[in-house]
Protein backbone atom coordinates (compact mmCIF):
# COMPACT_ATOMS: atom_id res chain seq x y z
CA UNK A 1 0.00 0.00 0.00
CA UNK A 2 1.47 3.06 -1.21
CA UNK A 3 1.50 6.17 1.23
CA UNK A 4 -0.99 8.95 -0.06
CA UNK A 5 0.98 12.38 -1.16
CA UNK A 6 1.68 15.07 1.00
CA UNK A 7 -0.27 18.12 0.18
CA UNK A 8 1.73 21.46 0.49
CA UNK A 9 -1.18 24.23 1.08
CA UNK A 10 1.07 27.01 0.46
CA UNK A 11 -0.53 30.35 -1.12
CA UNK A 12 0.51 29.80 -4.27
CA UNK A 13 -0.83 25.97 -4.00
CA UNK A 14 -4.06 26.90 -2.67
CA UNK A 15 -4.72 29.46 -5.39
CA UNK A 16 -3.91 27.14 -8.24
CA UNK A 17 -6.28 24.77 -6.47
CA UNK A 18 -8.88 27.41 -6.23
CA UNK A 19 -8.28 28.10 -10.05
CA UNK A 20 -8.88 24.29 -10.74
CA UNK A 21 -11.91 24.38 -8.46
CA UNK A 22 -13.99 27.04 -9.63
CA UNK A 23 -13.77 25.86 -12.99
CA UNK A 24 -16.68 23.43 -12.29
CA UNK A 25 -18.97 26.50 -11.66
CA UNK A 26 -18.94 27.02 -14.97
CA UNK A 27 -22.25 25.09 -16.11
CA UNK A 28 -23.75 26.56 -13.27
CA UNK A 29 -22.78 29.54 -13.63
CA UNK A 30 -26.16 31.61 -13.82
CA UNK A 31 -27.28 29.83 -10.15
CA UNK A 32 -24.68 31.42 -8.60
CA UNK A 33 -25.17 34.73 -10.46
CA UNK A 34 -28.96 34.69 -9.73
CA UNK A 35 -27.43 34.21 -5.87
CA UNK A 36 -25.14 36.92 -5.90
CA UNK A 37 -27.67 39.47 -7.43
CA UNK A 38 -30.54 38.68 -4.48
CA UNK A 39 -27.06 38.51 -2.03
CA UNK A 40 -26.30 42.21 -3.03
CA UNK A 41 -30.03 43.37 -2.45
CA UNK A 42 -30.03 41.85 0.67
CA UNK A 43 -27.21 43.56 1.77
CA UNK A 44 -28.12 47.30 0.11
CA UNK A 45 -31.98 46.62 1.71
CA UNK A 46 -30.44 45.71 5.48
CA UNK A 47 -27.88 48.77 5.32
CA UNK A 48 -31.14 51.23 4.26
CA UNK A 49 -33.22 49.90 7.46
CA UNK A 50 -31.39 52.22 9.85
CA UNK A 51 -31.40 54.74 7.86
CA UNK A 52 -35.70 54.46 7.58
CA UNK A 53 -35.56 54.63 11.41
CA UNK A 54 -33.09 56.80 12.34
CA UNK A 55 -34.53 59.37 9.83
CA UNK A 56 -38.57 58.74 11.95
CA UNK A 57 -36.42 59.19 14.82
CA UNK A 58 -34.15 62.76 14.44
CA UNK A 59 -37.12 64.36 11.81
CA UNK A 60 -40.39 63.34 13.67
CA UNK A 61 -40.20 61.23 17.24
CA UNK A 62 -37.31 63.49 19.02
CA UNK A 63 -39.24 66.95 18.17
CA UNK A 64 -42.51 65.37 18.41
CA UNK A 65 -43.98 65.72 15.23
CA UNK A 66 -45.04 62.05 15.12
CA UNK A 67 -48.46 62.24 13.58
CA UNK A 68 -50.80 59.49 12.08
CA UNK A 69 -50.08 59.48 8.63
CA UNK A 70 -46.10 59.85 9.15
CA UNK A 71 -46.07 56.55 11.47
CA UNK A 72 -48.06 54.68 8.81
CA UNK A 73 -46.12 55.93 6.24
CA UNK A 74 -42.95 55.26 7.84
CA UNK A 75 -44.76 51.75 9.09
CA UNK A 76 -45.46 51.07 5.20
CA UNK A 77 -42.04 51.91 4.56
CA UNK A 78 -40.00 49.40 6.93
CA UNK A 79 -42.10 46.61 6.60
CA UNK A 80 -42.15 46.92 2.62
CA UNK A 81 -38.05 46.83 3.09
CA UNK A 82 -38.32 44.31 5.57
CA UNK A 83 -41.17 42.46 3.43
CA UNK A 84 -38.46 42.71 -0.03
CA UNK A 85 -35.08 41.58 2.23
CA UNK A 86 -36.57 38.65 3.34
CA UNK A 87 -37.56 37.51 -0.24
CA UNK A 88 -34.28 38.49 -1.34
CA UNK A 89 -33.24 36.17 0.94
CA UNK A 90 -34.96 33.27 0.17
CA UNK A 91 -34.24 33.52 -3.30
CA UNK A 92 -30.39 34.16 -3.13
CA UNK A 93 -31.05 31.17 -0.20
CA UNK A 94 -32.71 28.55 -2.57
CA UNK A 95 -30.56 29.74 -5.74
CA UNK A 96 -27.19 28.91 -4.06
CA UNK A 97 -28.43 25.48 -2.58
CA UNK A 98 -29.54 24.59 -6.08
CA UNK A 99 -26.16 25.43 -7.54
CA UNK A 100 -23.93 23.55 -4.67
CA UNK A 101 -25.69 20.38 -4.82
CA UNK A 102 -25.41 20.58 -8.75
CA UNK A 103 -21.92 21.46 -8.96
CA UNK A 104 -20.94 18.49 -6.39
CA UNK A 105 -22.95 16.24 -8.05
CA UNK A 106 -21.34 17.48 -11.14
CA UNK A 107 -17.92 17.05 -9.57
CA UNK A 108 -18.71 13.80 -7.73
CA UNK A 109 -19.33 12.49 -11.39
CA UNK A 110 -16.24 13.40 -13.44
CA UNK A 111 -13.85 12.27 -9.80
CA UNK A 112 -16.12 8.47 -11.07
CA UNK A 113 -15.54 8.90 -14.84
CA UNK A 114 -11.68 9.71 -13.92
CA UNK A 115 -11.12 6.03 -11.58
CA UNK A 116 -12.93 4.39 -14.59
CA UNK A 117 -9.87 5.15 -16.83
CA UNK A 118 -6.97 4.78 -14.75
CA UNK A 119 -4.67 1.66 -15.01
CA UNK A 120 -5.08 -1.38 -12.49
CA UNK A 121 -1.02 -0.11 -11.17
CA UNK A 122 -3.29 2.78 -9.68
CA UNK A 123 -5.98 1.18 -7.75
CA UNK A 124 -2.76 -1.48 -6.84
CA UNK A 125 -1.52 1.70 -4.90
CA UNK A 126 -4.52 2.89 -3.47
CA UNK A 127 -6.39 1.27 -0.67
CA UNK A 128 -10.51 0.88 -1.07
CA UNK A 129 -11.29 3.25 2.09
CA UNK A 130 -9.19 5.89 0.51
CA UNK A 131 -10.88 6.11 -2.85
CA UNK A 132 -14.33 6.34 -0.96
CA UNK A 133 -13.40 9.20 1.11
CA UNK A 134 -12.24 11.01 -1.97
CA UNK A 135 -15.43 10.38 -3.94
CA UNK A 136 -17.75 10.80 -1.37
CA UNK A 137 -16.92 12.59 1.52
CA UNK A 138 -14.18 15.10 -0.73
CA UNK A 139 -16.84 15.73 -3.10
CA UNK A 140 -19.51 17.29 -0.44
CA UNK A 141 -18.70 20.86 -1.47
CA UNK A 142 -21.60 22.47 -0.05
CA UNK A 143 -20.09 24.66 2.95
CA UNK A 144 -17.36 25.26 0.31
CA UNK A 145 -19.32 26.82 -1.92
CA UNK A 146 -21.74 28.37 0.55
CA UNK A 147 -18.47 30.31 2.64
CA UNK A 148 -16.75 31.42 -1.21
CA UNK A 149 -20.27 32.88 -2.05
CA UNK A 150 -20.60 34.35 1.72
CA UNK A 151 -17.17 35.58 1.57
CA UNK A 152 -18.17 37.34 -1.88
CA UNK A 153 -21.61 38.69 -0.21
CA UNK A 154 -19.73 40.07 2.97
CA UNK A 155 -16.73 41.49 0.92
CA UNK A 156 -19.82 43.65 -0.81
CA UNK A 157 -21.40 44.12 2.53
CA UNK A 158 -18.67 45.58 4.47
CA UNK A 159 -17.83 48.02 1.24
CA UNK A 160 -21.47 49.14 1.21
CA UNK A 161 -21.08 49.76 5.70
CA UNK A 162 -18.04 51.46 5.00
CA UNK A 163 -20.00 53.91 2.45
CA UNK A 164 -22.48 54.21 5.04
CA UNK A 165 -20.81 54.84 8.06
CA UNK A 166 -18.53 57.87 5.78
CA UNK A 167 -21.76 59.33 4.61
CA UNK A 168 -23.04 59.02 8.27
CA UNK A 169 -19.35 60.59 9.93
CA UNK A 170 -16.55 60.36 8.60
CA UNK A 171 -14.36 61.36 11.67
CA UNK A 172 -15.67 58.65 13.67
CA UNK A 173 -15.33 55.98 10.20
CA UNK A 174 -11.89 56.58 10.53
CA UNK A 175 -11.20 56.01 14.31
CA UNK A 176 -13.03 52.48 13.75
CA UNK A 177 -10.76 51.37 11.11
CA UNK A 178 -7.52 51.42 13.96
CA UNK A 179 -8.91 47.61 14.26
CA UNK A 180 -8.84 46.55 10.62
CA UNK A 181 -5.27 45.19 11.16
CA UNK A 182 -5.82 42.92 13.85
CA UNK A 183 -8.74 41.49 11.55
CA UNK A 184 -6.70 40.65 9.04
CA UNK A 185 -3.72 39.16 11.29
CA UNK A 186 -6.21 37.02 13.01
CA UNK A 187 -6.93 35.94 9.35
CA UNK A 188 -4.00 34.94 8.39
CA UNK A 189 -3.13 33.17 11.65
CA UNK A 190 -6.14 31.14 11.32
CA UNK A 191 -5.43 30.03 7.83
CA UNK A 192 -1.91 29.55 8.64
CA UNK A 193 -2.62 27.19 11.63
CA UNK A 194 -6.49 25.51 10.76
CA UNK A 195 -4.94 24.23 7.23
CA UNK A 196 -2.62 21.57 8.65
CA UNK A 197 -5.09 20.67 11.04
CA UNK A 198 -7.53 19.65 8.83
CA UNK A 199 -4.85 18.25 6.39
CA UNK A 200 -3.98 16.06 9.27
CA UNK A 201 -8.07 15.39 9.90
CA UNK A 202 -8.95 14.19 6.73
CA UNK A 203 -6.29 12.10 6.15
CA UNK A 204 -7.14 10.19 9.71
CA UNK A 205 -10.85 9.92 7.81
CA UNK A 206 -9.39 8.31 4.93
CA UNK A 207 -7.56 5.78 7.64
CA UNK A 208 -11.33 5.66 9.20
CA UNK A 209 -12.73 4.67 5.97
CA UNK A 210 -9.74 2.78 5.14
CA UNK A 211 -9.99 0.70 8.34
CA UNK A 212 -14.03 -0.05 8.18
CA UNK A 213 -13.95 -1.68 4.57
CA UNK A 214 -10.87 -3.72 5.23
CA UNK A 215 -12.34 -5.10 8.63
CA UNK A 216 -15.94 -5.29 7.30
CA UNK A 217 -14.74 -7.33 4.19
CA UNK A 218 -12.93 -9.50 6.35
CA UNK A 219 -15.11 -10.33 8.62
CA UNK A 220 -14.85 -14.07 8.48
CA UNK A 221 -11.31 -14.07 9.11
CA UNK A 222 -11.98 -11.77 11.59
CA UNK A 223 -14.06 -14.54 14.08
CA UNK A 224 -12.32 -17.33 12.52
CA UNK A 225 -8.75 -15.95 14.25
CA UNK A 226 -10.49 -13.91 17.19
CA UNK A 227 -8.90 -10.50 16.08
CA UNK A 228 -11.69 -8.88 17.35
CA UNK A 229 -9.52 -6.99 20.49
CA UNK A 230 -6.23 -5.98 18.24
CA UNK A 231 -8.24 -4.48 15.24
CA UNK A 232 -10.44 -2.78 17.91
CA UNK A 233 -7.56 -1.23 19.46
CA UNK A 234 -6.20 -0.59 16.18
CA UNK A 235 -10.05 1.42 14.88
CA UNK A 236 -9.78 2.85 18.47
CA UNK A 237 -6.38 4.72 18.18
CA UNK A 238 -7.50 5.97 14.83
CA UNK A 239 -10.64 7.06 16.06
CA UNK A 240 -9.38 8.58 18.97
CA UNK A 241 -6.39 10.97 17.25
CA UNK A 242 -9.47 11.91 14.52
CA UNK A 243 -11.18 13.30 17.62
CA UNK A 244 -7.90 14.85 19.00
CA UNK A 245 -8.02 16.96 15.73
CA UNK A 246 -11.51 17.62 15.85
CA UNK A 247 -11.37 19.15 19.07
CA UNK A 248 -8.18 20.83 18.12
CA UNK A 249 -10.19 22.45 14.94
CA UNK A 250 -13.03 23.48 17.30
CA UNK A 251 -10.66 25.14 20.29
CA UNK A 252 -9.26 27.16 17.22
CA UNK A 253 -12.40 28.38 15.82
CA UNK A 254 -13.08 28.84 19.19
CA UNK A 255 -10.54 31.57 19.96
CA UNK A 256 -10.04 33.30 16.31
CA UNK A 257 -13.32 33.16 14.80
CA UNK A 258 -16.89 34.88 15.96
CA UNK A 259 -15.57 35.16 19.57
CA UNK A 260 -12.57 37.30 18.74
CA UNK A 261 -14.78 39.26 16.12
CA UNK A 262 -17.78 39.76 18.38
CA UNK A 263 -14.89 41.42 21.07
CA UNK A 264 -13.71 43.21 18.44
CA UNK A 265 -17.19 44.77 17.58
CA UNK A 266 -17.97 45.18 21.44
CA UNK A 267 -15.13 47.68 21.59
CA UNK A 268 -15.60 49.10 18.14
CA UNK A 269 -19.49 50.67 19.66
CA UNK A 270 -17.57 51.26 22.83
CA UNK A 271 -15.22 53.58 21.02
CA UNK A 272 -18.15 55.16 18.54
CA UNK A 273 -19.48 56.12 22.14
CA UNK A 274 -16.94 57.90 23.46
CA UNK A 275 -16.41 60.06 20.08
CA UNK A 276 -19.65 60.97 20.04
CA UNK A 277 -20.53 61.27 23.96
CA UNK A 278 -17.42 63.40 23.28
CA UNK A 279 -18.35 65.41 20.66
CA UNK A 280 -22.04 65.99 22.38
CA UNK A 281 -19.78 68.28 25.20
CA UNK A 282 -19.16 70.35 22.13
CA UNK A 283 -22.11 70.28 20.22
CA UNK A 284 -25.38 68.59 19.10
CA UNK A 285 -25.67 64.90 18.57
CA UNK A 286 -28.59 63.38 17.16
CA UNK A 287 -30.11 60.31 18.41
CA UNK A 288 -31.14 58.65 15.44
CA UNK A 289 -27.73 59.90 13.48
CA UNK A 290 -25.90 57.71 16.13
CA UNK A 291 -28.41 54.46 16.08
CA UNK A 292 -27.80 54.03 12.36
CA UNK A 293 -23.95 54.60 13.16
CA UNK A 294 -23.71 51.92 15.46
CA UNK A 295 -26.59 49.92 13.60
CA UNK A 296 -24.01 49.99 10.33
CA UNK A 297 -20.86 49.24 12.53
CA UNK A 298 -23.07 45.81 13.38
CA UNK A 299 -23.65 45.65 9.69
CA UNK A 300 -19.89 46.19 9.34
CA UNK A 301 -18.55 43.38 11.69
CA UNK A 302 -21.89 40.95 11.49
CA UNK A 303 -20.30 39.67 7.51
CA UNK A 304 -16.88 39.33 9.01
CA UNK A 305 -18.13 37.07 11.55
CA UNK A 306 -19.86 35.33 9.19
CA UNK A 307 -16.60 35.33 6.77
CA UNK A 308 -14.29 34.27 9.85
CA UNK A 309 -16.56 31.68 10.48
CA UNK A 310 -16.45 30.30 7.29
CA UNK A 311 -12.79 30.33 7.09
CA UNK A 312 -13.23 26.66 9.00
CA UNK A 313 -15.19 25.79 5.64
CA UNK A 314 -12.31 27.02 3.75
CA UNK A 315 -9.57 25.34 4.92
CA UNK A 316 -11.40 21.92 4.79
CA UNK A 317 -12.42 22.87 1.42
CA UNK A 318 -9.05 23.45 0.36
CA UNK A 319 -7.81 20.26 1.40
CA UNK A 320 -10.97 18.54 -0.11
CA UNK A 321 -10.60 20.22 -3.44
CA UNK A 322 -6.61 19.57 -3.61
CA UNK A 323 -7.11 15.55 -3.15
CA UNK A 324 -10.19 15.86 -6.42
CA UNK A 325 -7.44 17.56 -7.96
CA UNK A 326 -4.50 15.16 -7.09
CA UNK A 327 -6.87 12.68 -8.98
CA UNK A 328 -8.01 14.34 -12.00
CA UNK A 329 -4.59 14.98 -12.86
CA UNK A 330 -3.59 11.58 -12.50
CA UNK A 331 -1.73 10.23 -15.34
CA UNK A 332 -1.74 6.50 -14.27
CA UNK A 333 -4.05 5.65 -17.15
CA UNK A 334 -5.04 2.01 -18.34
CA UNK A 335 -2.64 1.25 -21.21
CA UNK A 336 -3.65 3.72 -24.61
CA UNK A 337 -4.92 1.55 -27.60
CA UNK A 338 -4.37 3.07 -30.83
CA UNK A 339 -6.82 0.95 -32.88
CA UNK A 340 -7.19 0.95 -36.83
CA UNK A 341 -10.74 1.54 -38.42
CA UNK A 342 -12.51 -1.62 -39.33
CA UNK A 343 -9.51 -3.82 -37.57
CA UNK A 344 -11.81 -7.28 -35.76
CA UNK A 345 -10.39 -10.47 -33.94
CA UNK A 346 -11.29 -12.97 -37.01
CA UNK A 347 -9.30 -16.35 -35.94
CA UNK A 348 -7.90 -15.88 -32.69
CA UNK A 349 -4.18 -16.36 -32.97
CA UNK A 350 -2.04 -15.32 -30.40
CA UNK A 351 1.58 -14.35 -30.67
CA UNK A 352 3.99 -13.14 -27.84
CA UNK A 353 7.51 -11.94 -29.15
CA UNK A 354 10.03 -11.79 -25.99
CA UNK A 355 7.74 -9.56 -24.38
CA UNK A 356 9.66 -8.06 -20.43
CA UNK A 357 6.88 -6.42 -18.17
CA UNK A 358 7.42 -4.92 -14.70
CA UNK A 359 4.50 -3.73 -12.63
CA UNK A 360 6.30 -1.11 -10.30
CA UNK A 361 8.68 -0.18 -13.33
CA UNK A 362 11.72 -1.49 -11.49
CA UNK A 363 11.20 -5.08 -10.52
CA UNK A 364 11.36 -7.52 -13.92
CA UNK A 365 8.02 -9.45 -13.71
CA UNK A 366 7.85 -11.12 -17.09
CA UNK A 367 11.59 -12.26 -18.94
CA UNK A 368 11.58 -12.58 -22.45
CA UNK A 369 8.25 -14.23 -23.02
CA UNK A 370 7.69 -15.45 -26.52
CA UNK A 371 5.10 -18.30 -27.66
CA UNK A 372 2.45 -18.77 -30.10
CA UNK A 373 -1.07 -20.02 -30.17
CA UNK A 374 -2.89 -21.10 -33.07
CA UNK A 375 -6.36 -20.32 -33.90
CA UNK A 376 -8.58 -23.10 -31.71
CA UNK A 377 -5.33 -24.48 -30.05
CA UNK A 378 -5.41 -24.50 -26.16
CA UNK A 379 -2.39 -23.14 -24.19
CA UNK A 380 -1.74 -23.86 -20.67
CA UNK A 381 0.70 -22.05 -18.11
CA UNK A 382 1.77 -24.23 -14.99
CA UNK A 383 4.53 -22.68 -12.33
CA UNK A 384 4.49 -21.64 -8.35
CA UNK A 385 3.02 -18.53 -6.91
CA UNK A 386 4.87 -15.61 -8.52
CA UNK A 387 6.39 -17.49 -11.12
CA UNK A 388 4.26 -14.58 -13.60
CA UNK A 389 1.25 -16.73 -15.02
CA UNK A 390 -1.32 -14.09 -13.84
CA UNK A 391 1.22 -11.58 -15.02
CA UNK A 392 0.80 -12.94 -18.83
CA UNK A 393 -2.70 -12.51 -18.58
CA UNK A 394 -2.70 -8.96 -17.21
CA UNK A 395 -0.69 -7.94 -19.89
CA UNK A 396 -2.83 -9.44 -22.76
CA UNK A 397 -6.19 -8.45 -21.34
CA UNK A 398 -4.24 -4.57 -21.42
CA UNK A 399 -4.81 -4.33 -17.62
CA UNK A 400 -1.06 -3.14 -17.66
CA UNK A 401 1.52 -1.79 -20.41
CA UNK A 402 4.07 -3.85 -21.04
CA UNK A 403 7.50 -2.84 -21.85
CA UNK A 404 9.85 -4.29 -24.53
CA UNK A 405 8.59 -7.08 -26.75
CA UNK A 406 5.14 -7.37 -28.85
CA UNK A 407 1.85 -8.97 -28.11
CA UNK A 408 -0.40 -9.92 -31.26
CA UNK A 409 -3.80 -11.48 -32.07
CA UNK A 410 -4.42 -12.42 -35.68
CA UNK A 411 -0.84 -11.41 -36.35
CA UNK A 412 -1.43 -7.64 -36.02
CA UNK A 413 -0.34 -5.51 -32.48
CA UNK A 414 -2.69 -6.06 -29.99
CA UNK A 415 -2.96 -2.03 -29.56
CA UNK A 416 -4.48 -1.88 -32.76
CA UNK A 417 -7.34 -3.35 -31.51
CA UNK A 418 -10.25 -1.04 -29.84
CA UNK A 419 -10.94 -1.96 -26.56
CA UNK A 420 -14.61 -2.41 -26.75
CA UNK A 421 -13.32 -5.24 -29.99
CA UNK A 422 -10.69 -6.86 -26.87
CA UNK A 423 -13.15 -7.10 -24.66
CA UNK A 424 -16.23 -8.43 -26.78
CA UNK A 425 -13.61 -11.09 -28.34
CA UNK A 426 -11.87 -11.77 -24.90
CA UNK A 427 -13.51 -13.72 -22.37
CA UNK A 428 -12.18 -14.00 -18.64
CA UNK A 429 -12.56 -16.35 -15.89
CA UNK A 430 -11.13 -15.55 -12.97
CA UNK A 431 -10.42 -17.46 -9.76
CA UNK A 432 -12.32 -15.23 -7.31
CA UNK A 433 -15.82 -14.76 -9.36
CA UNK A 434 -17.49 -11.71 -7.97
CA UNK A 435 -21.56 -11.40 -7.47
CA UNK A 436 -23.49 -8.53 -8.37
CA UNK A 437 -26.65 -6.94 -6.21
CA UNK A 438 -29.09 -7.92 -8.98
CA UNK A 439 -31.06 -10.71 -9.88
CA UNK A 440 -28.96 -14.10 -11.28
CA UNK A 441 -30.01 -13.33 -14.81
CA UNK A 442 -28.66 -9.68 -14.69
CA UNK A 443 -25.74 -11.18 -13.33
CA UNK A 444 -24.89 -13.60 -16.24
CA UNK A 445 -25.58 -10.73 -19.19
CA UNK A 446 -24.05 -7.98 -16.98
CA UNK A 447 -27.16 -5.77 -16.33
CA UNK A 448 -27.06 -5.33 -20.22
CA UNK A 449 -30.41 -5.58 -21.17
CA UNK A 450 -29.80 -6.46 -24.97
CA UNK A 451 -29.22 -9.72 -24.08
CA UNK A 452 -32.06 -11.80 -24.01
CA UNK A 453 -33.23 -13.93 -21.78
CA UNK A 454 -32.89 -16.91 -23.58
CA UNK A 455 -29.26 -16.43 -24.28
CA UNK A 456 -28.86 -16.20 -20.83
CA UNK A 457 -30.40 -19.44 -20.24
CA UNK A 458 -28.48 -21.13 -23.20
CA UNK A 459 -25.32 -20.06 -21.46
CA UNK A 460 -26.17 -21.54 -18.49
CA UNK A 461 -26.97 -24.93 -19.79
CA UNK A 462 -24.09 -24.78 -21.34
CA UNK A 463 -21.80 -25.05 -18.72
CA UNK A 464 -24.63 -26.52 -16.47
CA UNK A 465 -25.27 -23.85 -14.12
CA UNK A 466 -28.80 -24.21 -14.69
CA UNK A 467 -29.16 -27.06 -12.65
CA UNK A 468 -28.78 -25.19 -9.61
CA UNK A 469 -30.04 -22.00 -10.94
CA UNK A 470 -33.78 -24.19 -11.98
CA UNK A 471 -34.04 -25.05 -8.20
CA UNK A 472 -34.17 -21.16 -6.49
CA UNK A 473 -37.41 -19.82 -5.70
CA UNK A 474 -37.59 -17.27 -8.45
CA UNK A 475 -35.36 -19.43 -11.29
CA UNK A 476 -33.29 -16.62 -12.95
CA UNK A 477 -34.83 -14.03 -11.54
CA UNK A 478 -33.98 -14.94 -7.66
CA UNK A 479 -32.07 -11.56 -5.91
CA UNK A 480 -28.41 -12.33 -4.91
CA UNK A 481 -27.25 -10.70 -2.07
CA UNK A 482 -24.18 -8.56 -1.92
CA UNK A 483 -21.50 -10.85 -3.08
CA UNK A 484 -23.50 -13.67 -3.74
CA UNK A 485 -22.92 -15.28 -0.08
CA UNK A 486 -25.98 -17.30 -0.84
CA UNK A 487 -24.44 -19.52 -3.46
CA UNK A 488 -21.69 -21.88 -2.61
CA UNK A 489 -17.96 -20.84 -4.22
CA UNK A 490 -18.67 -23.58 -7.19
CA UNK A 491 -21.93 -21.81 -8.03
CA UNK A 492 -20.70 -18.76 -7.99
CA UNK A 493 -17.95 -19.69 -10.83
CA UNK A 494 -20.46 -21.26 -12.76
CA UNK A 495 -22.22 -17.98 -12.97
CA UNK A 496 -18.62 -16.76 -13.76
CA UNK A 497 -18.53 -18.98 -16.38
CA UNK A 498 -22.13 -18.09 -18.14
CA UNK A 499 -21.30 -14.85 -17.81
CA UNK A 500 -18.37 -15.15 -20.20
CA UNK A 501 -19.84 -17.87 -22.44
CA UNK A 502 -23.15 -15.56 -22.78
CA UNK A 503 -20.94 -13.47 -24.70
CA UNK A 504 -19.43 -15.79 -27.32
CA UNK A 505 -15.72 -14.98 -27.06
CA UNK A 506 -13.36 -15.71 -29.89
CA UNK A 507 -10.31 -16.12 -27.00
CA UNK A 508 -10.55 -17.53 -24.10
CA UNK A 509 -8.64 -16.91 -20.71
CA UNK A 510 -9.13 -19.18 -17.16
CA UNK A 511 -7.08 -18.23 -14.28
CA UNK A 512 -7.35 -20.72 -12.23
CA UNK A 513 -10.89 -21.19 -12.65
CA UNK A 514 -11.38 -24.45 -11.30
CA UNK A 515 -9.39 -23.82 -8.45
CA UNK A 516 -12.11 -22.83 -5.97
CA UNK A 517 -14.55 -24.96 -6.94
CA UNK A 518 -14.66 -29.13 -4.81
CA UNK A 519 -14.69 -31.98 -7.06
CA UNK A 520 -17.94 -33.08 -7.31
CA UNK A 521 -18.55 -29.27 -9.24
CA UNK A 522 -15.53 -29.51 -11.29
CA UNK A 523 -16.77 -33.28 -12.99
CA UNK A 524 -20.15 -31.14 -13.69
CA UNK A 525 -18.51 -28.56 -15.22
CA UNK A 526 -15.25 -29.85 -17.10
CA UNK A 527 -17.25 -31.52 -20.05
CA UNK A 528 -18.81 -28.09 -20.36
CA UNK A 529 -15.16 -26.21 -20.23
CA UNK A 530 -14.04 -28.65 -22.58
CA UNK A 531 -16.71 -27.53 -24.72
CA UNK A 532 -15.99 -24.09 -24.70
CA UNK A 533 -12.74 -23.93 -25.44
CA UNK A 534 -13.66 -26.09 -28.56
CA UNK A 535 -13.35 -23.86 -31.70
CA UNK A 536 -11.45 -21.04 -29.51
CA UNK A 537 -8.25 -20.04 -29.00
CA UNK A 538 -7.68 -20.53 -25.25
CA UNK A 539 -4.94 -19.82 -22.31
CA UNK A 540 -5.61 -21.76 -19.42
CA UNK A 541 -3.73 -20.87 -15.62
CA UNK A 542 -3.64 -24.46 -14.19
CA UNK A 543 -3.22 -25.27 -10.64
CA UNK A 544 -4.41 -28.89 -11.07
CA UNK A 545 -2.36 -30.64 -13.47
CA UNK A 546 -4.88 -33.31 -14.91
CA UNK A 547 -7.33 -30.47 -15.97
CA UNK A 548 -4.65 -29.72 -18.66
CA UNK A 549 -3.11 -33.12 -19.65
CA UNK A 550 -4.94 -32.73 -22.82
CA UNK A 551 -3.89 -28.90 -23.89
CA UNK A 552 -1.93 -28.30 -27.06
CA UNK A 553 0.83 -26.64 -25.14
CA UNK A 554 1.99 -26.85 -21.71
CA UNK A 555 4.09 -23.35 -20.84
CA UNK A 556 6.56 -24.14 -17.26
CA UNK A 557 7.39 -20.54 -16.00
CA UNK A 558 9.50 -19.85 -12.99
CA UNK A 559 10.67 -16.63 -11.53
CA UNK A 560 8.96 -14.81 -14.94
CA UNK A 561 10.94 -16.86 -17.37
CA UNK A 562 9.78 -20.17 -19.67
CA UNK A 563 11.95 -23.18 -18.24
CA UNK A 564 10.27 -25.96 -20.11
CA UNK A 565 7.50 -26.41 -22.77
CA UNK A 566 5.55 -29.29 -24.57
CA UNK A 567 2.49 -31.31 -24.26
CA UNK A 568 1.56 -33.35 -21.23
CA UNK A 569 2.82 -36.54 -22.36
CA UNK A 570 6.63 -34.69 -23.65
CA UNK A 571 6.92 -32.32 -20.65
CA UNK A 572 6.56 -35.91 -18.25
CA UNK A 573 9.38 -37.50 -20.71
CA UNK A 574 11.98 -34.76 -19.87
CA UNK A 575 11.85 -35.99 -16.22
CA UNK A 576 11.99 -31.86 -14.89
CA UNK A 577 10.05 -29.60 -13.26
CA UNK A 578 6.73 -30.11 -14.54
CA UNK A 579 7.04 -34.21 -14.10
CA UNK A 580 8.01 -33.32 -10.46
CA UNK A 581 4.83 -31.24 -9.96
CA UNK A 582 2.72 -33.57 -11.78
CA UNK A 583 4.21 -36.54 -9.75
CA UNK A 584 3.37 -34.68 -6.16
CA UNK A 585 -0.10 -33.77 -7.49
CA UNK A 586 -0.72 -37.88 -8.24
CA UNK A 587 0.04 -39.05 -5.36
CA UNK A 588 -0.94 -36.28 -2.89
CA UNK A 589 -4.40 -37.16 -4.62
CA UNK A 590 -3.24 -40.97 -4.04
CA UNK A 591 -2.88 -40.70 -0.54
Amino acid sequence: MSKEKDIKLTFKEQWATLKFILGFLKPFKWYFVGALFFGVLTTIFTAIMPFILSTFMDQHLVIGKVTDRTLVYFSILYFSVAMINAMSWFFRWITLQNGSNMVNQYIRGKLYDKLLTLGMRYFDQKPTGWLITRVTNDTDLFQFWTMIFNGIISIISIIISFIALFYIDVPVTFGMMVFLPILFAAVWLYNHISTQVYKAMRKRLSELNTKLNEYISGMRIIQEFRQETRLNNEFDETNDEYYRLRMRVITINGLLLSPMVNFLMAISIVVVLFLFGNRSTYSLVEGGLVYAFIQNVRQYFNPITGLMDSLSFWSDGMVASSRIRQILNETEYAPAQHPVEGVKIVEGKIEFRHVNFSYDGVIPILKDISFVVNPGETLAFVGHTGSGKSSIINVFMRFYEFGDGQVLIDDRDIRDYSMEELRHKIGLVLQDSFIFVGNVADNIRMMNSNIPIDDVIAASEFVQANHFIEKLPNGYETQVIEGGDAFSSGERQLLNFARTIVRNPKILLLDEATASIDTETEALIQDGLEKMSQGRTTMVIAHRLSTIKDADQILVLDKGKIIEQGTHDELLVQDGYYADMYRIQTLQKGL
